[in-house]
Parts: C-alpha cells; sequence; structure tokens
C-alpha cells in the first residue's frame, strides 16, 4: 500500500516521491568501516590465555593435518591439546548412565520402547525412570525454557547434595541458580559486583584467566596475591591482609576475593586452617567471597574442605561474629568424572546475601532467560549418580572409579617426568588436573626469546608445539612471580607416546641453549 503525502509528513515519514533515479539514489559519500578504536577497549584489553597464540597456532597445525597440507613437513601426526581441560576431547569415555538419561531427555519417544530398549540391554530401567523424573521436572521437554534460576525439583536435588556433603549443614533450593558452567556464574557475579574502576577484586596468582579477562571487562582492578610455590601453592593471610590495606590506602575498596579449591592451574588443594584464615578476611573486612570449587571431585591427595562448611562451622563456634560473610560457591560438570564441557552445566550456591543481591543476580539470569536443559539435568545426575541396589550402580561406580584412577595415574607419571628433567621443578599436584612446572632457563635462551618479542615460557610453548604437537600454556597467562617462569599442562592425554615426546624435545632444546 502507497502512503499518501499527509500520512507521511504527520508520522514524520520522509515525503513519499514517485519515482528516484540511480544517480539520486547513489548520490551520497560513503562511510568509512569501524576500527579497533571505536569499539570497547576493555574487550580489547582482556586476555584468555588457554584459548591464546598457542591454542590458535594449534588448531592451525590441526587443520594442515586433517588437509593433508603439511603432512611431510611436521614432525608429528596429531596435535596434543594439554592447554584446557578437556577430558572428553582426550578420549575419557562419558559416563554410561548419565547419557542414557540424555539421550531419553533428547528423544522421549523412548519410553515407549522402554520393554524393548530394557530387555535388549540397551537401557537400564533405572536410567528410564531417572529420564521420567527429570521430564517431570522440566515440563516435558528439553527444547522448553526454564525459570531462570533453573529447574526447581534439580535444585532440590543440588541442595539435597550439598547438604549430604557438608554432613548436614542444610542447603536450600532457593539459593541455588543452575549455569552455564561455572564460568557463567563467575561472570554474573563479577559483573554485579564489580561497581567501577575502585572496585577491588583479590585472586590467587597464579589463577585461572576467566577472572583476569572478566575484571578487566568489568573496569575494576586487580588486586593478585600470590600463592607459596615452596609450600605446596599454600596461601599466606598475612600477605593476603597487606594487599587488602595496600588497596584502601590507594582508595581501592576490595569487594571480592577468589579463592580456587583445587587449584587452577596449581593442582593445590587447601588445607581448613587456609580457608578459616580466607573467611577470616572476608568477615574483617566486608569482602564477597567466591569460592570456584569445581574440582572438589579431583582429589588425589589430602581432603577437600568445601568453603559453605567451615564457614558454618565457624559460625557454630562463634556465634554473631561471622554472620555477614557472604559466599558464593561455584561447580561444574566439566569437571571431576562427567567431562562434560561441551554441555555447559554448572551451579552456583549463594550463603549470606541479602536478597535484594540475589534478586539483581537473577536479573542478570533472566537477560540469558535460562541456562542449557540438558546442561541442567547433568547437574541433577553428577551430584546425584545411581546408588547402591539401583541397576545402573555396579557399572556406574566402576566408571567412576577408573575415571578417577585413570587421572591419578596419569597425575603421578607426568609429574615424574618433570622431576627427571633438567631445568624443571615441580609441586606434586593433589588435585585437578594440571600441573604447573617451573621452569629455569639459560640466559641464552631468555635472550633469544626476548630477541623475538616473546616472554621465555611463551618461546618455549611455541617451541614445544611445533616440535612435537603437544599444546600447553606459558605461566605469564595465569600470573606468577616475576622472574620465574612456568607453564600449564593438562595430565588428560592417554598413553606415554606424547611425554616420551616431550622428554626428548626438552633435552634437545635445552642442550641447544645450555
Amino acid at each position: 500500500m502507497q502512503l499518501t503525502e499527509e500520512f507521511a509528513a504527520t508520522t514524520q515519514y520522509f515525503p513519499v516521491r514517485k519515482a528516484l533515479d540511480d544517480d539520486t539514489i547513489h548520490n551520497f559519500k560513503p562511510a568509512k568501516k569501524i576500527t579497533l578504536d571505536d569499539l570497547n577497549q576493555n574487550v580489547l584489553k582482556s586476555e584468555y590465555a588457554v584459548r591464546g597464540s598457542i591454542p590458535r597456532r594449534a588448531e592451525e597445525l590441526e587443520f594442515e593435518l586433517l588437509n593433508n597440507d603439511s603432512s611431510d613437513s611436521l614432525a608429528f601426526e596429531n596435535i596434543v591439546h594439554a592447554n584446557i581441560g578437556n577430558p572428553q576431547q582426550l578420549d575419557q569415555k562419558p559416563l554410561t548412565f548419565s547419557r542414557q538419561v540424555i539421550s531419553i531427555l533428547q528423544y522421549p519417544e523412548l519410553l515407549n520402547q522402554r520393554n524393548i530398549l530394557v530387555s535388549t540391554g540397551i537401557f537400564k530401567s533405572d536410567a528410564m525412570e531417572r529420564a521420567e523424573t527429570l521430564l517431570c521436572h522440566i515440563g516435558g521437554s528439553v527444547g522448553a525454557y526454564s525459570s531462570s534460576q533453573g529447574v526447581y525439583g534439580i535444585r532440590e536435588t543440588v541442595a539435597n547434595y550439598i547438604t549430604a556433603r557438608d554432613n548436614g549443614e542444610t542447603a536450600s533450593p532457593d539459593d541455588i541458580f543452575l549455569t552455564e558452567g561455572a564460568s557463567k556464574a563467575a561472570s554474573y557475579l563479577l559483573s554485579l559486583l564489580c561497581k567501577d574502576k575502585n572496585t577491588g577484586v583479590l585472586i590467587p596468582i597464579p589463577q585461572y584467566p576467566l577472572y583476569t579477562a572478566t575484571i578487566t571487562l568489568c573496569d575494576a582492578k586487580m588486586l593478585p596475591y600470590y600463592l607459596n610455590e615452596e609450600s605446596g601453592w599454600s596461601t599466606n593471610t598475612n600477605e593476603i591482609e597487606k594487599v587488602v590495606l595496600d588497596a584502601i590506602a590507594d582508595n581501592v575498596k576490595p569487594s571480592v576475593m577468589v579463592v580456587i579449591n583445587p587449584g587452577n592451574p596449581t593442582g593445590s588443594v587447601l588445607s581448613k586452617d587456609d580457608i578459616i584464615h580466607i573467611i577470616n578476611i572476608g568477615a574483617k573486612y566486608g569482602i564477597v567471597l567466591i569460592a570456584d570449587e569445581v574440582y572438589q571431585e579431583n582429589i588425589f591427595d589430602g581432603e577437600f574442605h568445601s568453603m559453605k562448611k567451615v564457614l558454618r562451622s565457624l559460625q557454630k563456634q562463634y556465634p554473631g561474629k561471622y554472620d555477614a560473610v557472604q559466599l558464593a560457591s561455584l561447580h561444574s560438570t566439566s569437571k571431576g568424572v562427567s567431562g562434560e564441557c561441551g554441555q555447559r552445566g554448572g551451579y552456583m550456591e549463594l550463603v549470606g546475601f541479602k536478597d535484594e543481591i540475589r534478586q539483581a543476580i537473577l536479573k542478570l539470569a533472566s537477560i540469558s532467560l535460562c541456562s542449557v536443559i540438558t546442561g541442567q539435568a547433568l547437574v541433577d545426575l553428577m551430584v546425584n549418580p545411581p546408588k547402591k541396589g539401583d541397576e545402573s550402580y555396579e557399572l556406574d561406580n566402576f566408571e567412576r572409579k577408573n575415571i578417577h584412577e585413570t587421572l591419578k595415574e596419569r597425575a603421578e607419571k607426568l609429574y615424574n617426568l618433570f622431576c627427571q628433567l633438567k631445568g624443571v621443578e615441580c609441586q606434586k599436584p593433589q588435585g585437578a588436573m594440571y600441573l604447573f612446572p617451573k621452569l629455569h632457563f639459560p640466559q641464552t635462551l631468555i635472550t633469544e626469546a626476548i630477541n623475538q618479542n616473546m616472554s621465555p615460557d611463551e618461546f618455549y610453548c611455541h617451541a614445544l608445539l611445533e616440535a612435537t604437537g603437544i599444546c600447553t600454556v606459558p605461566g605469564s597467562g595465569f600470573g606468577q612471580k616475576e622472574g620465574t617462569y612456568h607453564l600449564r599442562t593438562t595430565f588428560l592425554a592417554p598413553g606415554n607416546q606424547w611425554t616420551e615426546k616431550w622428554k626428548l624435545f626438552h633435552e634437545e632444546f635445552f642442550s641447544k641453549y645450555q
């Protein structure tokens, strides 16, 4: 329908013209394309080392191998992705029970074939029953949105798990938020808590680059506190308090403290005393504590103490003194023995926050509508696996123990290798999926790295990738004490061939620069 000139005028449309010739239509000066100067500078300043320049180069090499572009020129036949904790990329098999339940959730029509599928052994009957329960909680389809905080029935399951884990210290589903992995939970919290440039966030050094990247995006102030490498990457309360006091003196408000336990990239496990000291800092200065506990199932040596359990103990022991402590605890299906990184399941529990703060966090969650429904279901399966007497228990228990023991064995093998290598010093991993060895480089190597505009650890990691196909991340991407050099590697890759290649490379590389 053609607009009349009168209508166009009353609605502030351009006047109607009967026809426009090509010269009139194209008679304008073209605008320039946007440049980096037009973008959010905080985005440009942020870095995420685990997918930085070395992993990007690894992807290029992998593409060349897949397309046979460099099959003759490269000294390796495949890329070993030791840069990121991605278990199923490195042949860790999914848990059978979890995948059976998820497959039914994706295609509920399978429930109509229950007798055939169970009698032939394709599915276990308890997997069918769990899927039915989850479908009831979800509302019938994983293709529908849930509430922004997450499916209530699954939040109840998480709360029951936390209560049992913490020896009866009650958790409530109202305090649980189901999120797309722990990363999304951290993003919600920091986006909300980083008020302005004068907001300070304490982060451990070394740390997981998600936190430095997110703090940069929020334009807040990083307040690093250094872990003590010589004592197994322990915390130093006096140093942490000095960081807090120095920040206050500089008119920076220390508002948040991130604690990663078990540690990434260090593989350390905090003692109960360490956690008490950290909670004391939070209580004394009103600092919100973020406990990144995604590796709580990956314990090889020592004992995991949840920060919430320690907090509840202090609150009972010293009534009123710790009531104002605000704690957010994070967990994820990406780690543990699930290894379901790509399915993006996770949760956070909020403790001690005012309801108005919880509502603000819910608003952030609402902007994303909800987390992935199958990821939410995997959270349920992570915290509530088959129990003794269930049909799937024996297999599920075997798979979980096997994954855990395999990871422990691989950790010890790689640790022992680093202990043998010249110029390498490594703390024995107590948990998580990583080793963070210190590299003592010859001065000639340091000089060569500087000449190539790289940090020495970056130079080493690049050379390792080009020679062997092993992709790691330099310690500079996680933070390290000045004058020291490290790298982070997972120990997820199977077999001994890749570690033998690393050994040969290291010996030749150090000999070259000796």
